[in-house]
C-alpha cells in the first residue's frame, strides 16, 4: 500500500511542477512591426514660429494590435517618422482596425525651404516660406 501512496505522491508532485513550469515554456512574446500607413496629411499651423504636424492614417491587422512607439528623426531636409506596433501571438479576430496618429515635427529653428516627410515609407513634402526662428532686433 505504501508503494501505491508513493506513486500517487510522485504523480501529484509532477502535476504541480508542470502547472508552474509549463506556462513559462508557452510564454508568448509580442511581435513588433511597422504600422501600415495608407495616407499622410501635413498640416502647417499659421503661427510663429510655424508648427508642422503630420497626420498619419492607416490600419492595424486586428483590434489586439496597438501603436507601441513613434520615433522621429531628421537628416538634412528629410524627416523620418517610424510608427511601430505591438501585437500578441495569442488568437485575435482578424479584422482591419483603422488608426490615425498626429505627430508634431520638430521644425523650430529650420531655415526656409522644402522638406520631405517619410512615415513608414509613405512620403510627402512641405515648404517653410521663411526661416522658422525668432529674430531679435
Amino acid at each position: 500500500m505504501s508503494r501505491k501512496n508513493n506513486t500517487l505522491f510522485i504523480l501529484l508532485l509532477l502535476l504541480i511542477m508542470m502547472t508552474f513550469l509549463l506556462p513559462g515554456c508557452n510564454a508568448v512574446e509580442p511581435r513588433i512591426n511597422l504600422a501600415e500607413v495608407t495616407e499622410i496629411d501635413i498640416l502647417i499651423l499659421e503661427l510663429f514660429p510655424v508648427q508642422v504636424h503630420v497626420v498619419a492614417s492607416g490600419y492595424l491587422p486586428n483590434p489586439c494590435t496597438k501603436i507601441e512607439e513613434i520615433i522621429q528623426s531628421r537628416e538634412g531636409d528629410n524627416f523620418f517618422v517610424t510608427i511601430k506596433t505591438k501585437s500578441s501571438l495569442l488568437p485575435c479576430i482578424q479584422v482591419l482596425t483603422p488608426f490615425e496618429e498626429t505627430i508634431a515635427l520638430d521644425v523650430y529653428g529650420l531655415p526656409a525651404g522644402t522638406y520631405n516627410v517619410n512615415v513608414n515609407g509613405f512620403e510627402d513634402t512641405f515648404t517653410l516660406e521663411i526661416d522658422n526662428i525668432y529674430q531679435t532686433i
